[in-house]
């Protein structure tokens, strides 16, 4: 398994990506930032300026139901925010045929 998840593909990240080439990747737990800059750069052949980390806590659900009340909590994860060279764009769409 590599260093890289999966791209985060929210709107928010669509409009950082068009306005200031930054991109949100959910990471593994244990990658450092220089690990994520090798990664991005070789996965998408980008030059990366800039990464930001961040640990999402997991967030705690309860569900009702007959039985009753059922708790747990969503998996906690890493997420990655990677700031590219001015001018360089990934696109995330056009992979799929």
């Amino acid at each position: 398994m590599g260093i890289i998840i999966k791209p985060i593909l929210t709107e928010k990240m669509t409009n950082l990506g068009e306005t200031c080439s930054r991109y949100g990747f959910r990471v593994v737990p244990t990658a450092n930032k220089l690990e994520i800059k090798q990664a991005v750069e070789e996965l998408y052949g980008v030059k990366v300026v800039a990464v930001n980390t961040a640990r999402v806590e997991g967030k705690a659900k309860t569900r009702y139901t007959k039985s009753g009340i059922l708790s747990g909590r969503d998996a906690s994860y890493k997420k990655a925010y990677v700031t590219l060279e001015k001018g360089q764009v990934i696109d995330f769409y056009s992979n799929f045929e």
